[in-house]
């Protein structure tokens, strides 16, 4: 183990614990950075008012996209030296998180891949994290399954590790994600336009945006990944920026085209396909993929895809390269 204690491939072992991370209180300055790196329109986490009126509560709702990034943030002591995280799957936001919410995340190995050898390419093997996180109550915010892949201390390295990663949930249940909608919330409150977009029909959304402040989200979020913060340790000699970044500037393009959406619900998978960069510009298109009525308005499934363009290249070149493939259910105003 280097002086950085920052685990290898060969050091992890299935079983493995790290619940050793600082809880972390959730502010009105972690809503308004958020708002100010993603411009997400999220009614609720932007308007204290509108938020208790729906809610109930006195203090403005945390955004949901915030919350993903810090339970991931919270849940990178095993994956500080990662190469790329590959994957998350079955992330379903049990209960909703508010400003004053103390949040504490536990991560455990419960699998490990090691990938095969390639000419030229050091050993390296894939992990997959299951990420737990609570509140100051001890109820269940968030869990989650996470693939993050790391290089072996060993360049050569030959492990046994050679896990079946089917233990990985391939669906979230309707059950789950009606369990997650906050029954007691009066959306009546909320007058937004209603959304037109259909079921099946895809709607790329014109509006790009620019990867900016990728390191500060890192720090912002405890993510303690090298890659992200230091050129010198990502494969790709540059600042890789982080997987969460992405998700979330995804997220804020679908809050501009359904402006009903209340809150995100689940994550049914979530694949990085290609790296993202600082600079790099971003735009989504969105398909609704199905929707079903509750009484706090509807669950709808969206699959979304992000398409990114490097910072020195024209948006009319076509070398658009796809960078995300999320399938996500949101919980939207309305039931038609």
């Amino acid at each position: 183990m280097s002086d950085t204690s920052a685990p290898w491939f060969e050091d992890l072992s299935v079983g493995d614990d790290f619940s050793d991370v600082p809880a972390v209180t959730v502010t009105d300055a972690h809503n308004v950075i958020h708002q100010a790196i993603f411009g997400d329109r999220l009614r609720l986490p932007i308007d204290h008012l509108l938020s208790k009126q729906v809610t109930g509560f006195e203090q403005a709702l945390a955004n949901p996209s915030m919350v993903c990034n810090i339970a991931i943030g919270q849940s990178t002591i095993p994956s500080q030296r990662v190469m790329g995280n590959l994957f998350y799957r079955g992330l379903v936001l049990q209960r909703p998180v508010f400003v004053g919410d103390t949040l504490t995340t536990t991560t455990r190995v419960v699998a490990l891949k090691q990938n095969r050898h390639k000419a030229g390419r050091p050993a390296s093997g894939m992990v997959v994290l299951k990420i737990h996180m609570a509140n100051q109550k001890g109820e269940t915010v968030l869990e989650f399954w996470r693939c993050p892949m790391i290089p072996c201390r060993d360049p050569r390295a030959h492990t046994s590790h050679d896990d079946d990663f089917s233990i990985i949930p391939a669906e979230i249940t309707q059950e789950a994600l009606d369990a997650a909608v906050p029954g007691s919330w009066d959306i009546s409150h909320l007058q937004s336009r209603p959304c037109n977009i259909e079921i099946g029909s895809m709607v790329k959304i014109e509006a790009r945006d620019t990867v900016t402040l990728a390191p500060e989200l890192v720090r912002l979020t405890l993510n303690m990944a090298m890659t992200h913060t230091d050129a010198n340790r990502s494969v790709y000699g540059k600042r890789l920026v982080y997987g969460g970044h992405t998700i979330a500037m995804a997220a804020a393009q679908i809050s501009r085209v359904i402006p009903d959406l209340i809150t995100i619900l689940g994550w049914y998978h979530c694949d990085h396909v290609a790296p993202v960069f600082e600079g790099d510009i971003l735009r989504s298109q969105v398909t609704p993929l199905s929707l079903h009525p509750v009484t706090s308005g509807s669950i709808t499934v969206l699959q979304v895809e992000t398409f990114g363009q490097r910072g020195n290249e024209a948006p009319e070149s076509g070398d658009d390269i796809k960078v995300l493939d999320w399938c996500v259910a949101v919980l939207r105003g309305g039931k038609d």
